[in-house]
């Protein structure tokens, strides 16, 4: 009995042993991916920012710039193309809402923002797009890989439609969570106007026939929990000036917005609270599980062994046996 049980012991050591790289290896990278159907909003604020009086042509002071970031899967989209693809896609439908304190609309920039649900690299399809223009992404944008790494991405910027290097610069504590600080800066570059304008009968076409110009840079900050590749909190320093034609009015150029663009406070406690929730979940399937599993290996490989010892182990003499007493002759 003994050595048949430590053939079943063995048997599930070379199971558990060889379940645990499986887990990590095959299963992780199939069953971690974004869901096609997911919606999220964030809301950034801009105190005491600059921005332009479209009536009078002139930047004044405001107390708050607002900007509303949502994020929609569109599920039909993202079918339609997976089965030309041949792997798991989603598509995000984006906007970019900037309203100034008034809640009058400043800009709004929609995207169309196509990848790969399992390792976050575009694909170029059909409706990739920026405000209505048809773009070919390189990078990430919005969200880095599962198990981020300690260097630098190609991380794309809608307002050039260009993709350039944003700089692993550290791994630091963000309440309570390891992350990874990701910087990039844009430098000043020409870029186009927004298709819709924040004053009536105002056009880009109309605009660009008085020879004015936007320009636009920025400081883009992340702060990125490595593990689910989520950004727990994200930040720009940002600006957008006219320059040049008649619009000015002989000026050279003109503040159109300054300001630092922060995540709201409440916003951010959601997300970290939603990102500590869901890298639990990535972590089974990469750390607890697997090294669970190794573990369990080694302890039944280790009392196979034992009883396998055991079973080999020589039988002792056997005990003599005892003779009644021979009676005593006279």
């Amino acid at each position: 009995m003994r050595r048949k049980a430590g053939l079943v012991l063995l048997a599930l050591a070379v199971f558990c042993t060889a379940l645990s790289p499986l887990l990590r290896y095959y299963a992780f990278p199939r069953l971690a991916k974004i869901p096609a159907d997911q919606y999220q909003d964030m809301v950034l604020e801009a105190k005491d920012a600059t921005l332009l009086d479209y009536g009078t042509m002139r930047a004044k002071r405001v107390p708050q710039v607002t900007v509303v970031q949502t994020l929609k899967g569109d599920v039909a989209a993202a079918e339609a193309i997976e089965r030309t693809a041949g792997r798991d896609v989603v598509v995000w439908d984006s906007l970019s809402y900037v309203q100034g304190p008034d809640g009058a609309m400043v800009s709004r920039i929609p995207e169309r923002y196509i990848f790969d649900a399992h390792s976050q690299e575009p694909v170029h399809a059909t409706g990739e797009s920026v405000d209505g223009d048809p773009v070919t992404r390189r990078g990430i944008e919005f969200k880095w890989p599962f198990l981020t790494e300690r260097r630098d991405y190609e991380y794309f910027d809608a307002q050039t439609r260009t993709s350039a290097p944003i700089h692993y610069r550290g791994t630091r504590d963000f309440r309570g969570l390891e992350v990874y600080y990701f910087e990039q800066t844009v430098p000043w570059t020409r870029v186009a106007f927004p298709k819709v304008m924040p004053v009536k009968g105002i056009t880009p076409a109309s605009v660009a026939a008085t020879g004015t110009t936007r320009w636009y840079t920025t400081v883009r900050r992340f702060w990125v929990e490595p593990v689910t590749g989520a950004p727990v909190y994200g930040e720009e320093i940002h600006r957008e000036e006219l320059r040049g034609g008649t619009l000015l009015g002989g000026r050279d150029k003109v503040t159109a917005f300054a300001g630092h663009v922060k995540m709201r406070e409440d916003y951010i406690e959601h997300t970290v609270d939603l990102v500590r929730s869901n890298r639990t979940l990535v972590l089974l399937l990469t750390s607890y599980l697997p090294r669970g599993f190794l573990a369990l290996g080694a302890l039944l490989f280790a009392l196979s062994l034992a009883l396998e010892a055991r079973g080999r182990r020589p039988a002792g003499p056997a005990p003599a046996a005892e003779s009644e007493p021979e009676p005593v002759s006279a």
